[in-house]
């Protein structure tokens, strides 16, 4: 059963940061938290094809560079989990090993890249729920107004708990998923396209081009989000195993689920014709005019509705991380303490939330009045510096992992450990004995043969070393 601690005033009348809800998110849960953040079904309608637009039948190969090396940087920062017990993602790890004053930084970074990375794609919801109630019913509302809907069903759902809001995600990425799956077994069955299947996604003359260069940045854009999974560390049952889990869980399905459903459309198309035929038809209309053909107009329906949820699950998930860094910040004493204030019902930071949500308010209707378009200015303009702002943050947390272990050799997870204890050991010769920290409750007093042994070593240097100063004797044979 989940426990919470509640907030109570203190005698002097100030504000207390309350508790989070904890055991209220497993490793599933945090995962579709995660996952949803990168909003799959949105990258392969949106970024996917423009990819393959740039790089041809190289694109699937960027997305698979990418997810390696995110992979790597995983474990590092997975390996902090064990001794950084705190809440607050990036922040507080970087506050760790780099100092308060760089981890303020960081924080504050955090902060405003999340919420600019949020906050603009409120343009793209607008946008994508004018194009489906266009397409389905014929009618044209305002955008501001759609995305003033989506602010208030934002909110709603971060008032109600982040274990609801899981759940709510789950349901929406599994059903997205199997459209997609579907997909990718049409194209399948059909033997592909004109061409049938090839594996020009190797080809080096198609990888080692510029383009491929520019795949690269379009393909790590689409993992943003799925390092949040420290920002639940105290919302989860059995942190130690189910942050680490649910990150590498994250990390593996988005980097199969990008490469295979990248290569499964060119080969829908062949892969020397599909840059062709993005060119003609579009960007944006690509994944619908692949889902007509291979699957006809309900899908196309379906897919319309599915990229809409898509990007809601990507606006509350990032809501949530927001609320918690907003609530790391208050703990620590950065923003105010009203600010980590939570509800004793579920344990969601819900000023923390109203704060967010006015904000976005303030913004997207600044971009309405301004009369801006959703799409090239809020979307482009906000998302964008929001994106560079996060991967500054993961350049600063990886810099962190490495002097965190440098600076703390004997943590068990130091692949610096074992290299000390070698050189000491040839420096020192037979003399040292590398020491080990025992368990509780076991007598570290040393024994009686140990300390014998360690006498006759320590006599064995001293005469060692006398003997260098004193002139030896020539050998008998030449007096």
């Amino acid at each position: 059963m989940s426990t919470q601690t509640r907030t109570s005033a203190p005698s002097d009348g100030r504000t207390v940061v309350g508790a989070l809800k904890k055991n209220s998110l497993g490793t599933g849960g945090i995962t579709f938290l995660v996952v949803s953040a990168a909003a799959p079904l949105t990258v392969i309608a949106g970024t996917v094809p423009l990819a393959i637009l740039i790089g041809g039948p190289a694109a699937p190969l960027a997305y698979l560079v990418v997810g390696l090396a995110l992979a790597v940087f995983a474990v590092g920062f997975m390996a902090m989990t064990r001794h950084v017990t705190k809440t607050g993602g990036f922040y507080t790890y970087i506050t760790e090993a780099l100092g308060r004053h760089v981890g303020l930084g960081a924080g504050i970074l955090a902060l405003v890249s999340y919420n600019a990375m949020q906050i603009g794609i409120y343009g793209l919801f607008a946008v994508s729920a004018r194009a489906m109630l266009a397409t389905l019913f014929g009618i044209d509302v305002p955008w501001a107004a759609l995305a003033f809907i989506a602010i208030v069903l934002v909110w709603a759902m971060g008032f109600a708990g982040i274990d609801l809001g899981a759940k709510v995600l789950g349901v929406l990425l599994i059903v997205e998923t199997l459209v997609l799956v579907v997909l990718g077994i049409a194209i399948l069955a059909s033997g592909g396209g004109p061409e049938g299947f090839g594996a020009g996604t190797f080809a080096p003359g198609n990888v080692f081009t510029p383009q491929f260069a520019v795949t690269l940045g379009l393909a790590f854009g689409a993992f943003i989000g799925f390092e949040s999974t420290a920002l639940y560390r105290a919302e989860a049952r059995s942190a130690d195993r189910t942050i680490p889990r649910a990150t590498y869980l994250a990390v593996f399905a988005l980097t199969f689920f990008y490469f295979a459903m990248a290569w499964l459309l060119i080969q829908a198309h062949g892969e020397s014709l599909v840059q062709a035929f993005i060119g003609q038809n579009g960007v944006e209309t690509f994944i619908f005019a692949t889902v007509e053909t291979q699957l006809g107009h309900w899908a196309t329906v379906t897919l319309l509705l599915l990229i809409l949820t898509s990007v809601y699950a990507a606006l509350l998930a990032f809501h949530n991380s927001i609320n918690r860094y907003g609530y790391a910040l208050a703990r620590d004493g950065v923003l105010p303490a009203m600010i980590g204030r939570t509800r004793p019902l579920n344990g969601s930071p819900w000023v923390a939330g109203l704060v967010q949500t006015g904000l976005a308010a303030m913004i997207v209707g600044g971009f309405a009045i301004a009369g801006a378009d959703p799409y090239l200015q809020l979307l482009i303009w906000v998302n964008t510096p929001g994106v560079i702002g996060v991967v500054c943050l993961q350049i600063l947390a990886s810099l962190a992992v490495v002097v965190f272990f440098a600076r703390k050799p004997g943590s068990r997870a130091s692949p610096l450990r074992g290299a000390r204890r070698h050189r000491r050991r040839d420096s020192h010769g037979a003399v040292h004995v590398a020491h080990r920290r025992e368990p509780r409750g076991v007598d570290r007093r040393p024994r009686r043969h140990e300390h014998r042994d360690r006498q006759r070593c320590s006599d064995q240097l001293r005469g060692r070393r006398r003997s260098r100063g004193r002139p030896q004797a020539p050998p008998a044979g030449r007096l």
